[in-house]
């Protein structure tokens, strides 16, 4: 939070790359380490950790919550889908979610989260919320790993126009001492393990500050039950969602559909000109040399592009030409390695590309007209 405010001091420092950007990337780093699939973000303000965090392939959910909701909803149109996203859905699931409401309140929608980021949010909150927050994020929320940054009043004298506190709306500021003692009681009451650490390296000569900013990782020590999840679990919700963005996905049928239908036209398209031209230069060396006349057409997969890979070819996969219509069996287009990994099964990629391609009667092949190419040559 505030990472504008605090770079009018730490900027002149010359963090690099920024303190904010420096937190970001530590908790960019822990996703990277864990691979979480469900990512909470406490006090996530303007969503830039939220819209950092929705490019890492692993996480399916994302949720961020704030007290103050004028402020997500400047930036939150950021954690939309785009069109491109659209164009060419990702494998995995994504939903964002955000969220109005104070961390000192239980909501079931916090539950069963991997991670649980805290980037500069403790020093924001009244003693009164300070004391509830453990009960709310160790005890209820109870994910695998928190992540905790807060300021290191230490390292305040280094920054030129700190007289007290970094931010005026700062209720305090721990030094190393106090922050770990704090850390250490929570995670020993719900059972977590924690390492200290940090970002924002001191000047030369000065390593006894430590870091600018200083950060608790714990770690859940015991899996949470079932049981205890569920007696914690409060019967109404008390935050007020503000924002949702579900992803197009290839989990989901729809687009699954669409991408197979376009991958499958796209490769017997290139199947079928294969076929065509070779056909042709059979023709025309007919016409040439009425001597030399050609065994049976087999088409050779070495001149398809290196982006469709090179299927294994076998008698009953060949393509071929009955009058005006050029069929190629699914066969054949189910060994090349794209529409292989997006089906799987002959029978799921029949299932999924019927009614939007011509088959054959019995539906082994695609089915293309050549009237328009005779036309075209």
């Amino acid at each position: 939070m505030d990472k504008n405010f605090q770079e009018q001091f730490t900027g002149i420092i010359k963090f690099t790359p920024p303190l904010y950007k420096q937190r970001y990337q530590f908790i960019k780093d822990l996703v990277g380490k864990y691979k979480p699939k469900k990512v909470a973000d406490l006090g996530c303000a303007d969503c830039t950790l939220l819209w950092m965090l929705k490019f890492c392939n692993c996480i399916e959910v994302l949720a961020g919550l704030d007290i103050c909701a004028s402020v997500m909803k400047e930036k939150m149109h950021r954690l939309s889908p785009l069109p491109g996203d659209y164009l060419q859905p990702a494998e995995r699931s994504l939903t964002v979610t955000l969220h109005h409401g104070s961390v000192a309140h239980k909501d079931p929608c916090m539950l069963g989260f991997d991670l649980v980021t805290c980037i500069e949010l403790i020093e924001h909150l009244e003693q009164s919320e300070l004391k509830k927050f453990p009960e709310v994020v160790f005890g209820f929320m109870a994910p695998s790993i928190v992540v905790i940054s807060t300021p290191n009043s230490e390292f305040n004298p280094l920054l030129p126009g700190v007289t007290l506190f970094r931010h005026p709306d700062h209720k305090f500021e721990w030094n190393r001492a106090q922050f770990q003692s704090w850390a250490l009681e929570a995670a020993r009451r719900y059972d977590y393990s924690v390492e200290f650490t940090g970002v924002g390296h001191p000047l030369t000569g000065m390593e006894k500050v430590g870091f600018c900013t200083q950060i608790g990782v714990f770690v859940r020590k015991y899996p949470q039950t079932t049981e205890s999840a569920q007696s914690e679990k409060p019967t109404e919700a008390v935050y007020k969602m503000v924002f949702k963005a579900v992803y197009p996905s290839l989990k989901d049928e729809k687009y699954l559909q669409n991408a197979v239908v376009s991958e499958v036209i796209f490769t017997a398209q290139i199947i079928k000109q294969s076929l065509l031209d070779r056909l042709m230069s059979e023709h025309e060396e007919y016409n040439d040399d009425p001597t030399e006349r050609k065994s049976k057409f087999q088409p050779s997969m070495n001149c398809f592009s290196e982006d469709l890979g090179k299927p294994l070819v076998e008698k009953s996969m060949e393509p071929f030409v009955n009058g005006n219509v050029v069929y190629i069996p699914l066969t054949t287009i189910l060994s090349f390695p794209k529409v292989n990994r997006l089906c799987g099964t002959f029978e799921k990629l029949r299932k999924l590309i019927a009614g939007k391609v011509t088959l054959s009667s019995d539906g082994s092949a695609v089915m293309f007209d050549t009237e328009h190419e005779n036309e075209e040559n």
